[in-house]
Order: structure tokens, then sequence, then C-alpha cells
């Protein structure tokens, strides 16, 4: 349903509110790009710091830029399962193509209660959904099992896998249909993902880089598996840089650096140290990226 570089969107403030011209801009630069599908509201586009009304808003403004243009996934998670739904049915109602729904944070939910929460979710709202596993942000892994329990759902259609692990990745992919929707959360491990059947990724560093990424799942499709290593590996310093500092904030800073939005993160996430940005200014050189 879903492949290729999908892009994580950040959410660009200013003056402590929605920048909603920076990211109708960003919307249209990512298209321009060859992105295959944008994500708002997700842990790049700092979700966990918008009020529900502006959750709402991130998602109206994307959807309106887009245009149908490409698919539009909204990151519609929640610890509660309650504000889940909540959320889920707002981005049916407003015509997401899907939902992206994480994994509940803090609570750290046994793997029954996964099943129970995201069932729940799949029973209320009638749209396809896309599970998000992040254990290094919601302190809970979704195994492998759980995930291949959930794709029976009619519903749930697909997998951000994000836990790092290639074996959890592979027993995921070997008990999964086909048809089920397995996208790299990772963007390292795009590529590798990409050679054991992954459909894409969600990424981060399409933000910055967004041709390159659409043009490393072209490569690969296409059968040019060389062309696709090269450019991971081009894109490795870029990769490795943009998680030097918590996501979002080197991806924010690239973007304000590049003059696509203004330098500004919702607290607790601040700006970046002058060492790591100093680093990333190099890199983004590098690549010839401004």
């Amino acid at each position: 349903m879903f492949h290729g570089a999908i892009v994580a969107i950040v959410t660009p403030f200013r003056n402590g509110r929605l920048d909603a011209p920076a990211l109708k801009r960003l919307v249209e630069f990512q298209i321009r790009n060859g992105t295959s599908g944008i994500v708002p509201c997700g842990t790049t586009g700092e979700s966990a710091t918008l009020s529900f009304e502006e959750h709402e808003k991130v998602i109206d403004v994307v959807l309106a830029a887009s245009g149908g243009r490409v698919p539009v996934i909204a990151g519609t998670g929640s610890n509660n399962t309650k504000e889940a739904v909540v959320l889920t049915r707002y981005a049916k109602k407003a015509g997401a193509d899907a939902a992206l729904i994480i994994t509940p944070y803090y609570n750290k939910p046994t793997q029954k209660g996964l099943i129970a929460h995201f069932k729940a979710v799949a029973d209320e709202v009638d749209i396809p959904i896309v599970l998000y596993n992040v254990p290094s942000r919601t302190g809970v892994n979704m195994t492998a099992d759980t995930v291949a329990r959930l794709s029976e759902l009619k519903n749930i259609v697909g997998v951000k896998e994000a836990s790092g692990n290639l074996t959890q990745i592979c027993d995921i992919l070997k008990n999964t249909s086909p048809r089920f929707c397995v996208l790299s959360g990772d963007d390292a491990l795009y590529f590798p993902m990409l050679a054991l059947g992954a459909k894409g990724v969600i990424s981060v560093v399409s933000n910055v880089a967004p041709k390159e990424m659409a043009e490393l799942y072209n490569a690969f499709v296409s059968g040019q598996t060389a062309r696709a290593r090269e450019i991971h590996f081009r894109l490795w310093p870029l990769m490795q840089t943009l998680f030097i500092e918590t996501n979002p904030i080197p991806a924010k800073t690239a973007l304000a650096m590049m003059g696509m939005i203004r330098e500004e993160f919702r607290l607790p996430l601040c700006g970046m140290s002058d060492v790591n940005r100093k680093v990333l200014a190099k890199v983004l050189s590098a690549l010839k990226i401004r």
C-alpha cells in the first residue's frame, strides 16, 4: 500500500505557534523532490508537545498542501487509548490516507496490552493503520509475534519498525503476508531493510535530502543495487549526524540552515550545542545541501 521514501515531516514554529506557511513550503519541497508520502504529527513533528487543536491543524495543512498528490499518513498515537481513538477519528474525517500509531509510551504495556490497544483503535476507526514500534523512545518493544498477530486485522496494513533489531525485522517479514507493508523507521537501516524485503522508509533524513532518499529507493527497485548502495553510503554521514542530538533537533536546525524554516523548538527540546552545530554544517556543506 505504501512504499518508497516517506518523510516524517517536522512541525515548524514561529513565536511559539504553528508556522503554517512554512509547513506548506516544506510539503511542496518534499513533493517536488520525489517523496512518496508525508507523515505529519510523528515523533519528528514534535507530536508530544502539540495540543489537540494544533495536531488537527497540522494534519489539515499537510492534507491541503499535498492536494492528494502523495499519501498522507497522519500520526495519531497516544499512551491513552481513548486519545488515540479521538485523534485517529479526526484523521479519518479530515481525509488522511492512513494513521501511524505509536506503541503507548511511558505506560510500558505488555504484549497483550499492545494487542488490545491497537485492536481497540482499529475497531473504532475504519482507516488503514500503520503500527509504529520505536522502543528507544517509548520504553516498550512490540515483538515480531505481536506484529504478526495484529497484521491479521483487516485495517492494520503495515508497521514502521524502528527497533534496530535485524533479527526481529527478519521475523516480521517472514511471518507476515507479502501484502503487509514493512517500513524502516531508521534511516540507517533503510537500504538493508529494502534488501530484506521492506517496502521503504518513514524518514527523518528525507526532511533534508528528499531527492537523494527517493533516488535510493528508485535505484533499488529498478535493480540498480550498486547505485542504491552508493547513495546509502554517500548519505551515511547525514544519517548519523541528524541523530547527534535528540530528533528532531538536528533536522530542524539543518532546515533552518537551508532557509526553509525558523530555528524554533518547543520545550523541552532546545537548540543544538555549538560543537554539534559545526559538525552538522560541515556535513551539509560536504553534501552540497544549502
